[in-house]
């Protein structure tokens, strides 16, 4: 039952998507060719995760969710977001370091940063800042599709010269209709309280959708969403990045450890890589030599053939390996899995398989980088894989680490020349030269696995554990927060009746002063 309930609810999607690219189509492209960027509206028709994307976020109502698909695409042609480059934002803006995308919260999403007290209101800059949050967005869409952000809104030493209203409700259309499902939370760092009734229009703005994302925070209680290592010292952090351009903060990728130690460099890893395969091959040849010198003596025909040996090679590497089940289909390679590596605590768990599918006609250059070089080993981290091949790539956890949701790995390749050498000084070389437009990049996420209830309980345990005092005793607790926050709440609000108040005086007395002056 369970599963016919499911492919129907797949079924109903699909039917969705289906006549919102219709209706889409007759409705609003067919009368206004020019409205629109044509690669925003051929990526609708073919992309069937952006469409979800917009229903989702407008409840499966076709056409609340066409609204939506017209103003986001009318904006992306009118901050003409599909050529936006580096190059085509004021240096300035990058200089200043308000805005940026760097670290992870504790649940592996990316941190989007917005430093307040460097931003200053000015008319004459805000298309400029406007499509520079856009810059980012967009390269962010591009690396990561379909990742939710963090939005991190730091408003340590700001001040209301800081608040610009009109950007942050840009701000917040951004991901309330241009990029749909992209926040995953918007964290509020030490806003000052002068600041409360300004908030309180910003939550008109957000919708009930987005609401309950909002979170504000003090440096107190931010590691409840972010771990130490992501956070700046002046949040009590111990995350010492300080945001300098160029270049441009990026993921810190980095060649991983192989199974021959650790890496210092690029080239000297990939030369390490050929020497150990080197070794590896001389070992194996010598061995096949040793196991097959008997079966010559005594004649025997049906002995272990090279090529048998290699394939039993492979099948101990890979044994214990999760097998991925879906796939990324690229221009140059398809990656399977599409887009995360799932760890676990056991050790059938601690590894998994990378599968890489070449579909050009050319070799194919590729090389695995992770954000977390000290926990993984990867086998192969750097090669090339012939036309129409296949290439099987181990990532193994060792060293008692344990995978992270902040851990990201990249798979880099490009097309060779014919007849290019696959060797590590070749391979090197090409690394160097190779035009970073002819780069296909895609990124996996690890995927950490819980832990199942039973491991982590004792049978004996809990058969003499008495479930009904536990549970009293958390039922007591919860009402004592309760009825604690239940005060709290109280004496906020009666903060900002006091605050109301004070306010109205401070009028009343400066126009009284102001009067009297006048009369004077």
């Amino acid at each position: 039952m369970a599963d016919g309930g499911q492919t129907e609810s797949e079924q109903d999607v699909e039917s969705k998507i289906r006549e919102t690219r219709q209706r889409f189509k007759e409705e609003f492209v067919q009368d206004s060719t020019d409205k629109y960027d044509s690669r925003d509206v051929e990526r609708l028709m073919k992309d069937d995760m952006l469409v979800d994307g917009y229903l989702t976020w407008r409840h499966f109502v076709v056409d609340d969710t066409l609204k939506m698909i017209d103003e986001s695409l009318q904006w992306r042609k009118e901050f003409n977001v599909n050529d936006l480059t580096e190059s085509s934002i004021p240096r300035w803006m990058f200089e200043t370091g308000a805005v940026y995308l760097h670290g992870y919260d504790k649940e592996g999403n990316k941190l989007f940063w917005f430093k307040v007290k460097l931003h200053v209101k000015d008319a004459k800059t805000t298309v400029d800042k406007k499509r520079y949050v856009a810059f980012w967005l967009e390269r962010y869409a591009k690396r990561e599709p379909g990742m939710p952000l963090t939005v991190v809104f730091d408003m340590s030493e700001s001040g209301l010269s800081n608040i610009d209203m009109d950007f942050v409700k840009y701000i917040i259309n951004c991901f309330k209709v241009f990029y749909p499902k992209f926040l995953s939370k918007m964290i509020i760092v030490e806003m000052p309280w002068i600041m409360n009734a300004a908030w309180k229009i910003v939550k008109t703005w957000l919708g009930p959708e987005a609401i309950s994302k909002l979170k504000f925070v003090s440096k107190a209680d931010i590691q409840t969403f972010i771990s130490p290592e992501h956070l700046p010292p002046h949040m009590g952090g111990t995350d010492q990045f300080k945001y300098s351009y160029p270049p441009l903060p990026d993921d810190d990728f980095q060649s991983p450890i192989s199974e021959n130690g650790p890496i210092v460099s690029e080239d000297e890893s990939e030369a390490k890589d050929t020497e150990s395969e080197c070794k590896e091959s001389l070992e194996s040849s010598f061995n096949t030599e040793l196991a097959l010198r008997p079966k010559k003596v005594n004649f025997v025909d049906d002995g272990v053939k090279p090529d048998d040996l290699e394939r039993q090679d492979s099948s101990s590497r890979l044994r214990g390996a999760r097998k991925p089940l879906t796939t990324f289909k690229g221009t140059l390679l398809h990656v399977s899995p599409a887009e995360e590596l799932s760890f676990g605590s056991r050790d059938t768990e601690k590894k998994c398989l990378i599968v890489l599918n070449n579909v050009t006609k050319n070799q194919v250059a590729f090389k695995v980088r992770t954000t977390a070089p000290e926990k993984y080993r990867v086998k192969p981290s750097s090669s090339s894989c012939e036309a129409g091949a296949s290439v099987d790539i181990i990532v193994s956890l060792h060293g008692g680490f344990q995978a992270s949701p902040q851990d990201r790995f990249l798979v880099m390749a490009a097309e060779m020349e014919p007849g290019a050498g696959s060797g590590s000084p070749e391979l090197a070389q090409f690394w160097k030269e190779v035009p970073k437009a002819k780069v296909m990049e895609h990124r996996l996420r690890c995927h950490v696995l819980e832990i199942p209830k039973s491991i982590l309980s004792n049978p004996s345990d809990s058969l003499s554990s008495t479930p009904t005092g536990d549970t009293q005793d958390l039922q007591t607790a919860l009402m004592r927060l309760m009825a604690s926050n239940s005060r709290l709440e109280q004496k906020l609000d009666a903060c900002l009746w006091l605050q109301k108040v004070l306010l109205v005086l401070v009028s009343i007395l400066m126009a009284f002063t102001i009067h009297s002056l006048w009369k004077s």
